[in-house]
């Protein structure tokens, strides 16, 4: 453990890391998730498809402007708008474009285009589940069916909203085996892209369940769930998950998500015991 791991302040014996111990603990009722990235990692490696994607159309308009230098800019907003509805991305591409006094498609275009070269890089692990040659252990954050089970026996009700179009998130949910647990709740992005968002849903759950914060809690490794979550009271949990080692902590996550007051960071979900029996205890 480094020098920086050190100063950090861990439940005992576990990796559970204590961003806020002053959260009151023992009345959760309901609790959100985001999906790709705090369960599914079916589309791990977006950022490989999306960036060179919108990198590409800028350089069609003909700029002076080097691709290092495009890929920088493209990186910015792909980044600081990573967790909203992907049709915010294309937005921002479509404003860079025009910029450079290019002509522009419209967002929803630009989006369908993405969505095309992202079912290139995943179509292999979607069809590999569905036919079983691909295990669903292996293409989702480790520990995920535990939390699931682990607040199912606890009564609490689970929800699952999502960033990624909602037909994607039922597909890949079911072929996860997750969907079980969400029943009728589970959201995503619709074209409509005004008729949904995850602050939408939060304020429904809790003006219909009349919940008071700290009886909703957040599962989430973008910004926005948790920020979201943290705006109405609730207790947001981090998931700063490595996709690709599938183990440690990733370290640009957890600033982000520490940075917009996430209450605990974990890794995974591979410690839901001590972790549901510190968010249960009085």
């Amino acid at each position: 453990m480094n020098t920086a791991s050190q100063s950090r302040n861990y439940l005992p014996g576990t990796e559970i890391e204590i961003i806020n111990d002053k959260i009151e603990r023992g009345k959760i009722q309901h609790a959100l998730f985001d999906f790709d990235g705090t369960i599914s990692l079916i589309r791990e490696g977006w950022q490989k498809v999306m960036i060179p994607m919108c990198v590409q159309f800028l350089k069609e308009t003909d700029t002076d402007e080097s691709e290092e230098e495009l890929t920088e800019i493209v990186e910015e907003f792909v980044t600081r708008l990573t967790g909203k509805q992907t049709i915010f991305q294309m937005m921002a591409l479509k404003e860079e474009i025009e910029k450079r006094g290019a002509i522009a498609k419209e967002p929803i275009e630009y989006k369908h285009i993405y969505l095309d070269l992202l079912w290139e890089r995943i179509e292999h692990r979607v069809s590999g589940l569905k036919s079983g040659a691909l295990k669903p252990e292996d293409h989702i954050v480790p520990g995920a069916y535990d939390i699931l089970n682990g607040l199912k026996e606890r009564g609490v009700t689970c929800y699952l909203a999502s960033g990624t179009d909602l037909p994607f998130v039922q597909d890949e949910a079911s072929v996860l085996n997750v969907a079980q647990y969400f029943g009728e709740h589970i959201y995503g992005a619709l074209d409509d892209y005004k008729s949904f968002s995850k602050k939408m849903i939060i304020q429904k759950l809790i003006e219909k369940n009349n919940l008071s914060g700290t009886e909703l809690l957040t599962f989430g490794d973008g910004y926005v769930e948790i920020e979201n979550t943290k705006e109405v009271g609730g207790i947001a949990v981090g998931v700063a998950a490595d996709e690709v080692r599938k183990t440690g902590v990733d370290e640009w996550k957890r600033g982000r998500l520490i940075g917009v007051k996430a209450d605990l960071i974990i890794p995974h979900f591979g410690e839901t015991g001590p972790l549901l029996d510190y968010l249960f205890s009085v």
